[in-house]
């Protein structure tokens, strides 16, 4: 399997390269060149199969030759293994066609460490293999942070460096990156949002010099290997509900993109998907693009979903790449439109694709936490605030008799203990392994929103050889 830009102009690399660069080095982000396809035979063969069994296979074909069968099965097994339940991503119903796909069953309570636990394993593998060091960077918004340190602290090949809005993510989540005592993490407050620390981890990408110098690699869902780990749990779910048969649509709580891009992934593979549903908050600039055609967008809006409070959604990208046709090109134009005029406008055919595979609704604070009551009054279940949005988003859409609606959950109550509170008078149960967590030292440095410092804060401690890497 080849990996190429949406952008275009940058050389075509295997599936370890790939990981290995996480952004391409024409700014765009890689894709595999073809989608493999899994029959509706096999689809039906996953319903009571071991999840990393069904992982293996639905992965294979994007890893190609570039890892041996049986080791890369080890990997996934090793990986899956760390998850507290068996079914690693099990389903709860919370009415008669609806489900919630629990994803917080992971080491740091977040759907962030379905995909984390396996890229550490695989980047590891391929940076020991290969006798080199990297410098991982990576922005949160909030859980990809914690489950990015836990998978990769204390690793012998990485250093790690991850970005996060100083006061813009909930003390749990700060405090999951911030108590890991391992040498090779680095945690940075960036004086900003999440959009001003996604865009110093792209600056930094798109210095080639420092790049390579640093041999630099990146763990956000701009990464490849991050969105095929998330593919999995929808064929996992939707075959466990009666797919290819029966329709099951999901409605994903979304900030960066990843996650339903994921699942749009799985249905260019074959899934039958009836609709993905896009569920924002109040930094809604998805909802918006489906409604008028136009990516534009605003200030960031500080919500009780902290995750999702970005207005830039860099896999957005991917799509836009999928509906022009495949056009390095066309991409390149809008990315230029944006930069310029602080907008891209789809034209009719792209924005119509995009609307035959998508719904998006924007759900508030207030609705969120009127669901998460409901919830836990009607339900006996406890729902954090971003799959509550999602779980609200999903309740929106009509079905067809026999259909099903999946919303994904994506973090564990326990992480946003005050807002569930507020919301329905319960405090969630901190489970043992995030107990820990939350008393351990913090370790972090502030930093102001500046590329010139960042990047020497980097240099100064990162342990890579000054000289090309990967």
């Amino acid at each position: 399997m080849q990996y190429l830009s949406t952008r275009g102009r940058a050389p075509v690399l295997g599936f370890e390269d790939a990981m290995l660069a996480g952004l391409a080095r024409d700014g765009g982000l890689y894709l595999p060149e073809s989608w493999p396809q899994i029959s509706a035979d096999e689809i039906v063969g996953f319903v009571g199969m071991p999840y990393a069994q069904v992982a293996i296979r639905v992965m294979r074909d994007f890893v190609g030759a570039d890892i041996g069968e049986a080791e890369f099965a080890g990997i996934v097994e090793e990986a899956y293994g760390t998850f507290d339940v068996a079914e690693v991503a099990p389903l709860v119903q919370i009415a008669p066609q609806s489900w919630i796909c629990e994803l917080f069953h992971g080491p740091t309570l977040a759907f962030k460490d379905i995909a984390m636990q396996l890229l550490a394993r695989l980047m590891d593998r391929a940076l020991t293999r290969r006798g080199k060091r990297a410098t991982v960077v990576g922005a949160t918004s909030g859980d990809t942070g914690g489950a990015a340190v836990e998978a990769f602290a204390g690793t012998e090949a990485i250093d790690i460096f991850i970005l996060h809005p100083n006061g813009r993510v909930s003390d749990v989540q700060r405090r999951q990156m911030t108590g890991a005592a391992e040498s090779n993490v680095h945690n940075i407050a960036v004086e900003g949002t999440f959009d001003d620390c996604q865009a110093l981890v792209k600056a930094l990408f798109n210095d080639h010099a420092l790049r390579d110098s640093l041999a630099l690699a990146g763990v956000n869902s701009i990464n490849w290997a991050r969105i095929m780990a998330q593919t999995v749990y929808y064929f996992t779910s939707a075959a466990a509900l009666g797919a290819p048969a029966r329709e099951v649509g999901f409605a994903v709580p979304t900030g960066n993109f990843g996650d339903i891009f994921a699942g749009y992934a799985a249905s260019r593979m074959g899934l039958p998907i009836s609709r993905l549903v896009i569920a924002t908050n109040e930094n809604d600039i998805l909802a918006r693009t489906l409604a008028s055609g136009r990516y534009q967008p605003k200030s960031v809006v500080a919500t009780t979903s902290p995750s999702m409070d970005i207005q830039v959604s860099s896999n957005f990208e991917r799509l836009l790449f999928e509906v022009s046709g495949r056009s390095g090109e066309r991409v390149r134009s809008m990315m230029r439109e944006l930069g310029e005029s602080g907008a891209i406008e789809l034209n009719p055919t792209e924005i119509q694709s995009i609307r035959a595979a998508f719904a998006a609704h924007r759900i508030d604070q207030d609705e969120a936490a009127e669901t998460i009551r409901q919830l836990c009054q009607e339900q006996d279940y406890i729902a954090d605030p971003h799959t509550a949005v999602g779980v609200t988003a999903a309740a929106r859409e009509e079905l067809d008799p026999g259909s099903a609606m999946v919303a994904l959950g994506t973090a564990h109550p326990a992480k946003f203990p005050d807002a569930v509170k507020r919301a329905c008078g319960k405090t969630p149960i901190i489970p043992d392994r995030l107990e820990k967590k939350l008393h351990a030292e913090e370790r972090y440095d502030v930093l102001g929103n500046d590329f010139a410092i960042l990047a020497e804060y980097l240099t100064e401690r990162s342990s890579a050889l000054a000289e090309p890497q990967l």
